[in-house]
């Protein structure tokens, strides 16, 4: 005969899960659910209930999509305010298929997994259990673009962009975010609220006709590739440098959150 074993509600894994939808964030709770060891937390798709939620209850866990509503790009900015609502809980996004920038974006930000629904769901359970143990989780092709990413060369030491497109302090953002900075960085390096910093973002992205981050670097790039490939004075004249520290080849495009905890 198999006895089933009941796991004291105390001593449960407290997850909070928060999908794209009302709808699809209770299937998924329900569906979790069904494993005794986890106390599941139903979380409204919103962006601001989420993160007063997560600072209430202060889950072991938090499951999020990366399609909340919320502004585009905005997934690693959720996660960190996740983890500065409760710096002891891990986060997994969930992802609708796997796509190389996301992971990066989400591991530098501090997830400590990365889930695509193309996975089996009962993967899903394994990965909760393992990220809540300290260990990263990620599929072998996620884990190739993580270290694709890692072996990149070093941005270069000057990226360039159209002169007077960009105010000077916002081209000091620019730079920062070439660095890898958080938002809380950039404001601590530059001396401003974090408010005025996703002010200051949300002003590039619109001049610059990006929707994220990573946009504002393969525009800084492009724009540095063709200023090297024309050396014609007066295109020098219209470039305006950014520069970055150097880095060592092997070293990651701006600061990655370490993989274990």
């Amino acid at each position: 005969m198999t006895h089933l074993t009941t796991v004291p509600s105390e001593a449960k894994l407290r997850v909070l899960a928060a999908d794209s939808t009302a709808m699809t964030t209770q299937l998924l709770v329900d569906a979790l659910g069904r494993n005794g060891q986890f106390h599941m937390i139903e979380c409204p798709s919103d962006v601001a209930a989420l993160l007063s939620l997560v600072r209430r209850e202060k889950p072991a866990v938090a499951v999020i999509s990366a399609q909340l509503e919320q502004p585009k790009d905005s997934s690693a900015e959720l996660i960190r305010n996740i983890r500065v609502e409760s710096p002891d809980t891990r986060v997994v996004l969930l992802l609708d298929f796997s796509e190389p920038n996301a992971i990066i974006s989400a591991f530098r930000a501090g997830a400590q997994g990365v889930f695509c629904r193309t996975e089996p769901f009962h993967l899903l359970s394994k990965c909760i259990q393992c990220v809540a143990k300290g260990e990263v989780w990620a599929s072998r092709s996620e884990l190739q673009a993580v270290l694709e990413a890692l072996a990149q060369p070093a941005l270069p030491s000057s990226l360039t962009l159209t002169a007077g497109l960009l105010s000077a302090r916002e081209t000091d953002v620019v730079r920062c975010v070439a660095e890898g900075l958080t938002n809380r960085e950039i404001a601590q390096r530059l001396k401003l609220t974090e408010h005025t910093v996703k002010n200051y973002l949300s002003r590039i992205f619109d001049k610059l006709g990006v929707s994220s981050r990573v946009e504002v670097l393969l525009y800084a790039v492009r724009n540095a590739n063709q200023q090297r490939s024309n050396s014609a004075p007066a295109s020098r004249r219209r470039a305006q440098p950014i520069s970055v520290p150097s880095r060592t080849t092997n070293a990651p495009r701006g600061k990655i959150q370490p993989i274990t905890s």
